[in-house]
């Protein structure tokens, strides 16, 4: 009896060291923020004076902060769903068998391994009204007649980050559907041709559900990181013109180091902390209920 109850704490003991230090890595940034957001704190993270709720009473009556809350939620809407949306057709190309489909994958992998800083420079490079590739290109078709100032323009800038921030997303999003394709048996399809089901039917039918799983996957892991994703945003316009494209992780690097201002900085990112924590769980409970139901 004895042997068998050292035998089940074993396991335990074994992932314990490693355990207590992923805890630690964990709860003493978010105890350090928590820590933050109740105080006054210099510009210096000097912290003084408890203060309460301030912080979050301070940053909810900020209206930069409303507008920005909104658009993240369209930033993290429109970027996932853009990825989803571009991914599926070229991972249902990119699993075909043709002449010139390793370089093809190569091709659309390519970004993947490019900093995403670098990939953000190089875009406001294209987006530059004065020099850009983009400008450029569009003059010589003739679809305008002078430059566009894209970067400088509060109705322009935010949508093209969007489509930036898909054609980054696109290439690891691509890496877990193929993966999905490539479990599906091949088998189903040829008896689907058999039985007279069109191409639509045949990726309506027995594509979408045998992909369901990997695009549950996709949805969950884009979000955090669309959510999260700094580099883009930042180094293309730093949230302007006019904080006209700020996201709460922009913004909140603004308060933090820019505006002196790191206990209501402490607050939002405990605001964001939450967002994300309500759509895991929600999220999971959605997933549950299908299961439940399928």
């Amino acid at each position: 009896m004895q042997l068998r109850s050292t035998k089940s704490f074993t396991p335990w003991l074994l992932i314990l060291p490693s355990f207590a230090l992923a805890l630690f890595i964990i709860s003493y940034p978010f105890f350090n923020i928590l820590n933050q957001s109740l105080h006054e704190v210099s510009r210096f993270g000097m912290v003084r004076d408890f203060s309460g709720w301030t912080n979050f009473a301070t940053v909810f009556t900020d209206p930069v902060f409303i507008d920005t809350l909104y658009r993240t939620l369209t930033w993290t809407l429109c970027v996932v769903g853009g990825t989803i949306l571009v991914a599926v057709p070229v991972s249902l190309i990119l699993v075909q068998d043709f002449y010139g489909r390793g370089l093809a994958r190569t091709i659309t992998m390519l970004p993947w391994a490019i900093s995403l800083t670098m990939t953000a420079i190089i875009w406001r490079w294209a987006f530059n009204d004065e020099f850009g590739l983009v400008n450029l290109g569009l003059q010589q078709l003739g679809l305008i007649d002078a430059p566009i100032q894209w970067l400088a323009n509060p109705r322009l800038a935010f949508p093209v980050e969007i489509g930036v921030g898909i054609l980054v997303s696109v290439p690891f999003t691509v890496t877990i559907f193929l993966g999905g394709l490539a479990s599906v048996p091949h088998d189903i399809y040829e008896a689907a041709r058999i039985e007279g089901a069109s191409s639509w039917q045949q990726f309506r039918r027995l594509t979408l559900p045998l992909l369901r799983p990997f695009i549950n996957i996709a949805i969950v892991l884009n979000v955090i990181y669309v959510f999260n994703s700094f580099p883009i945003i930042w180094i293309m316009t730093q949230g302007g013109p006019d904080n006209s494209t700020h996201i709460l992780v922009t913004y909140l690097y603004e308060l933090a180091f820019r505006l002196g201002r790191p206990g209501e900085a402490a607050a939002v990112s405990l605001v964001m902390l939450a967002i994300l924590l309500a759509f895991t769980g929600l999220y999971l409970h959605m997933q549950g209920k299908e299961e439940e139901h399928g």
